[in-house]
């Protein structure tokens, strides 16, 4: 039975959070470029994830559906991902031939970030198994309804072009393209608040 209703998740949850998002990704154009052998990406996503937006879970903004099939990790204004060691990981993990495509599309994307205070998506993901069936939606709905009561933007970048309409939907507007080398396309988007 699908439950929509949106929670924060408890600290103890965050490794089903993180397995979550990181089946999610499983077939995620950026993800598998950068790692494309099955077993080194089962292998290195969680460490990603934890990079990127673990700190989501300590500022309460670790969101899970009800039956815990889908997650979406925001990170609040002034909060940022752990930058040193995602671009560890990276040095470490991603093909040397891929890596300074890897870099400047990290760079790029961090150059269309808002220069105001704004609620970051690093991350959201749904479980292959119920993908489909609208817990994207109520993971977005929930969040964009507390940035809206702030006043606050928010921001995202897509690496999967499936997904762009779905953001689309919720408010967010394509601000540009980018790729280098052999990478696939990030889509980073920002979404102004609606007035409440």
């Amino acid at each position: 039975m699908l439950n929509h209703d949106i929670r924060a998740a408890t600290s103890e949850e965050e490794t089903a959070v993180i397995h979550t998002i990181a089946l999610a990704f499983a077939s995620d154009p950026m993800a598998r470029w950068s790692w494309p052998d099955a077993a080194q990406y089962l292998a290195i996503m969680p460490s990603f994830i934890r990079a990127f937006g673990s700190e989501a879970f300590a500022q309460g903004s670790a969101y899970i559906t009800g039956d815990k099939q889908g997650a979406a990790l925001w990170l609040p204004p002034g909060i940022d991902p752990d930058e040193e060691r995602l671009a560890s990981i990276i040095a470490e993990t991603v093909p040397d031939s891929q890596q300074e495509d890897v870099f400047k599309v990290i760079e790029k994307s961090a150059s269309f970030r808002p220069a105001k205070p704004h609620w970051y998506l690093p991350l959201i993901g749904v479980d292959p198994i119920s993908q489909g069936n609208g817990h994207g939606s109520a993971l977005l709905k929930y969040a964009l309804q507390q940035c809206d009561k702030e006043g606050s933007e928010a921001y995202l970048e897509s690496s999967n072009p499936r997904n762009i309409a779905l953001y689309q939907r919720y408010g967010f507007e394509i601000c540009g393209n980018i790729q280098y080398g052999t990478s696939p396309t990030m889509v980073p988007m920002l979404r102004l608040p609606a007035e409440v």
